[in-house]
Order: structure tokens, then sequence, then C-alpha cells
């Protein structure tokens, strides 16, 4: 008996090592594909409202993902001015932020060198401005490659929502056919509702966080006069999907640029200071409140998770790890054998069975 659990036990364990490989070598395949269901799971709450109102399934798919495309094309083109200026500039911000940051540490040596290394870039000439040029079009178009994948991978995701939400019912109704047992049946309607409400919910109110978020680090950055508010307030909305190091990240580069936007130094630094003081209060306090103790998720897991999709698939990978967490937890709750691993899962609100001391 215990060599078939010890052969059960090796075979899941290679099943779930093969499924991560797979995951890997696919990424530019399941990356969409995992995108576009996590949107229609978000929008079908809505698109189901708008149903209910008289609208027709496929119709309201299209005006829901035709939105939010408007949106995120609408914000990119806002944003496209300032951060082409901030891309052709940064070089000298580099330079600017070496000297501030050998004055910050007073080592005389650090300073002289920098200061060097800019006059020497200024004596170059009209060779250095050829130079530059030369190097351009590589950032360009390395730029240029990384935006049109990402591009890509939200067309693709936008345009499988679209197919998911217009379908209406039916991938629901086709599961439940496909089932032999009416407990079966019971079971997946409830699960499938469960992760619809769940991710939906969680979503929808973390995007609206993040959005809370953008405007306050916007509006403290334009009242503490930094270039580019709006910017940095997108930068935080979108940086802020990414659990724990968003906001070190957004602190960093806010940072970063004030140090070379400001003359004192101790000023510049009360801007990623009041970055972090922002987040931090969404983090402890508004996001515990609004998404409720039933998504509550447990901190150890959360970590794991981003550092493993981010692993397997890089940032975007990390961006969707919580949603897809959220998912695996609520598939654990509905299934009884797998009961254990959604406790784990879950925060410190959820009851777990008492633990005896060994005498």
């Amino acid at each position: 008996m215990s060599d078939i659990r010890s052969i059960r036990r090796g075979v899941t364990t290679l099943v779930i090592l093969a499924l991560f490989a797979s995951a890997f070598l696919a990424r530019d395949l399941l990356l969409p594909v995992v995108g576009g269901l996590l949107l229609a799971l978000t929008l079908r709450p809505l698109a189901r409202g708008m149903q209910r109102a008289g609208c027709p399934a496929p119709l309201a798919a299209v005006l829901l993902t035709l939105t939010l495309t408007l949106v995120l094309v609408g914000a990119a083109g806002l944003s496209a001015g300032a951060v082409n200026t901030l891309m052709a500039d940064s070089a000298q911000l580099q330079i600017d932020l070496k000297v501030k940051l050998a004055r910050l540490m007073s080592s005389v040596k650090d300073v002289k060198d920098a200061t060097e290394e800019v006059e020497s870039m200024a004596r170059m000439g009209e060779d250095a401005t050829r130079e530059v040029v030369l190097k351009q079009p590589s950032l360009l178009n390395n730029a240029m490659s990384t935006l049109g994948r990402i591009g890509a991978t939200m067309g693709v995701s936008m345009v499988l929502a679209t197919f998911l939400l217009a379908s209406g019912e039916m991938f629901l109704i086709k599961l439940i056919q496909a089932l032999p047992r009416m407990s079966e049946k019971k079971r997946a309607l409830t699960t499938v509702y469960d992760i619809e409400r769940n991710v939906s919910r969680y979503l929808l109110t973390i995007t609206l966080i993040n959005f809370c978020l953008g405007l306050a680090v916007g509006a403290f950055l334009m009242a503490m006069g930094l270039d580019y508010p709006y910017i940095w307030g997108v930068l935080a909305f979108t940086l802020n999907f990414l659990p724990y190091l968003g906001g070190l990240v957004g602190a960093a580069m806010v940072g970063a640029y004030a140090i070379v936007a400001f003359d004192n130094i101790g000023y510049a630094l009360l801007l990623p200071a009041g970055y972090v003081f922002l987040t931090a209060i969404e983090g402890q306090f508004l996001t515990p409140w609004l998404v409720g103790r039933r998504l509550e998720m447990n901190g150890v897991a959360v970590f794991l998770a981003v550092v493993l999709w981010g692993w397997l698939w890089g940032i975007p990978g990390a961006l969707v790890a919580v949603p897809l967490l959220v998912v695996f937890k609520v598939i654990c709750d509905n299934v009884e054998r797998l009961n254990t691993i959604g406790a784990f899962l879950g925060g410190e609100s959820v009851k777990a069975a008492p633990v005896t001391p060994p005498a």
C-alpha cells in the first residue's frame, strides 16, 4: 500500500513539473489566453447585467471590450509625449543622477570623475552627437519590439474575451452536460460561479483601488512640484498590480528622478517617502477593507506565486499571479480533497484546526 502511495506521489510530482515546463515553453501562447480568460471573468458580471437590461450578449461583449480598448489607447496616447521626452533625456538623467549621488556620499573623487565625464561628453561636440544618433535606433528598436509584443498579447486577449463574453452561458452549459453525475454538475456550477464572482470582484476592486492610488500619487507629486505628475500616477496605477515589488519599484523610480530634478537632496527624498506612505495606506487599510476577508490571501503564498509566475513569464506573469492564485484557491475551497490547501492559501482570519503542541 505504501509503495502505491509513493508511486502516486512520484507521478503527481512529475505531472506538476511537466505542467510548469509546458507553461514556460508555451508562454507566448498561454499568456494571451490567460489574459483573455481573466478579462472575460472580470467583465462577465457587467455583461450579464447588460443582458438583463435587454442588450444581446454579442453586442454587450463588443461594447465592453471596445470601451476598455478606447480607454487604454487614450491613456497611452496622452502619455506618449511625456514618455518619449523621458526616454530621450534618459542618458543625461543617468549622468545627473550619478553626480548627485556622488555628492550625497561626500566622495570628492566620485564627484570629480562624474564631473569630468560630463565635461568630456560636452567636448565631444558633433562626434558625440553623431554617436548618440547611431545608438538611438537600437534602443528605439528594442522599445518598439517590446511594445509590439505587449500590443499583440493585449490584442489577442481582447479578441478572446470578446468571444467568451459573446457566447453567453454556452461554455458553462457544455461543461455541465459533459459531467455524468448530478453531484458533479452542482459542484462544477458552484465552482464556476464562485470563480467568476471572486475573480471579478477582486480585479475590479483592485483596479479601482489602483486608480485611486494613481490619482493620489499624481496629486501629491504635482503638489511637490515634480515634472510629469500624471505619468507617475499612471506608473503607480500599473505597478500596484504587482504585489509588494510594485510599490518599491515605483518609489525608487520617483526618488531617482526627484534627486535629479531638485537641488535639495533632502527635499527630493520626501517624494519617494510620500509614495511609500501612500502605498502603505493602500496596502494595510484600503485594500483589506474593500477586498474583504473572503479574498484575504496568505502573504507568503502571494509572494511565492509572484516569484514563480514572474520567473516563468516575466513581468506579465507576475501581474497575473494573484488572479491565478485566487482561481486556484476557489477551486480548492470547492473540492473536498483540496480544502486543506485552500485553508493554507487563506489569510489569518481563516479558521484552522487547533494544533496540539507536543508533550
